[in-house]
C-alpha cells in the first residue's frame, strides 16, 4: 500500500483520529472530516482537514468537490474513503427519543454515508487505480439491542447499503470495493459515554461496562492495525468483515 489518498470521518478522535494517524505514518495523504480538529494529525505535512457537521447532508456533493480537488489522482495508486463518523445517542426507549436527535442520528450514522459513497463513486468512475470504500457497522446492526434502536437501525441500514451497491458494482470493469467493517467493542469516547449512562435510562449501561471490567474491548490502535489490512486485502463487493475473521 503506497501513494494512497484517504477520505476519512470522524479524524478528531477515535478509532477516525487513529487510523489517520497510521495511514499518515506510512506516508499516505489523509483528507479528515469532522467537526473538531486533531492537534495529533495537524502536524503531518500530508493531513488536510475539512471542518464539517456530516448532519448538513445537503452540503455533501460541495465538500466532496473541494476534497477532490485536493486529489492529483494521476498520481495515486488509490483512493478510499471512510466512512468512520457515526452518533450513538439517543440511548433510551423510543418513545423518549424526540425527533431532532433521531433525525441527526440517521443524518450522521446512515445518510451522509450514503451520500458520500453516491458522490465518490462519480467522482472516481473514470479512473483505473484502485478505488475502496469501507463503511464503518458495528455488531450493533445485526443484534437487536433496548435503548439502542436508532443506533441499530442506522447500523443496519448501513449493512444493507453496502450490500446492495455492492451488487451493483460486482462485475464492473474497475469495480468500487466498497465494505463494511464490524470493528467489534473499541475502547473510545462513545464507549466512555455508554458505560457512564444511568442504568435506569439506559438497560445496556451494565453491558458496556462489563466489556470494559473484563477485558474485551480493543484499543484504537489494534483497531487501526486491522483496518489497515483490511484496505491492503481485496473483498469481493457489498462484503461484511468482521475484524475478527482477518
Amino acid at each position: 500500500m503506497s501513494g494512497g489518498h484517504f477520505i476519512i470521518t470522524g479524524t478528531s478522535r477515535g478509532i477516525g483520529e487513529q487510523l489517520a494517524h497510521m495511514l499518515l505514518e506510512k506516508g499516505h495523504v489523509v483528507h479528515g472530516v469532522a467537526r473538531g480538529t486533531s492537534e495529533r494529525l495537524s502536524s503531518y505535512p500530508k493531513y488536510s482537514h475539512h471542518v464539517y457537521n456530516l448532519s448538513d447532508t445537503l452540503g455533501l456533493e460541495e465538500l466532496v468537490d473541494r476534497v477532490f480537488d485536493e486529489i492529483d489522482a494521476d498520481h495515486a495508486d488509490m483512493i478510499c474513503l471512510i466512512n468512520n463518523a457515526s452518533m450513538l445517542e439517543p440511548l433510551k426507549a423510543i418513545e423518549l427519543c424526540d425527533a431532532i436527535d433521531i433525525h441527526m442520528n440517521v443524518q450522521i450514522s446512515l445518510i451522509a454515508p450514503m451520500i458520500l459513497t453516491s458522490c465518490f463513486i462519480k467522482k472516481t468512475e473514470g479512473l483505473s487505480i484502485r478505488k475502496k470504500i469501507i463503511n464503518i457497522s458495528s455488531g450493533s446492526g445485526t443484534y437487536p439491542a433496548p435503548t439502542m434502536s436508532v443506533y441499530c437501525t442506522a447500523k443496519a441500514g448501513i449493512n444493507m447499503f453496502t450490500q446492495s451497491v455492492g451488487t451493483e458494482k460486482r462485475n464492473r470493469q474497475n469495480p468500487v470495493e466498497i465494505i463494511a467493517v464490524n470493528p467489534g467493542m473499541v475502547d473510545t469516547d462513545m464507549q466512555r459515554m455508554a458505560r457512564g449512562k444511568n442504568e435506569q435510562e439506559f438497560e445496556m449501561a451494565k453491558a458496556f461496562a462489563h466489556a470494559h471490567e473484563s477485558g474485551q474491548l480493543l484499543s484504537t490502535e489494534e483497531i487501526g492495525a486491522h483496518l489497515l489490512h483490511i484496505i491492503d486485502k481485496d473483498f469481493e463487493p457489498g462484503s461484511i468483515v468482521n475484524y475478527n475473521e482477518i
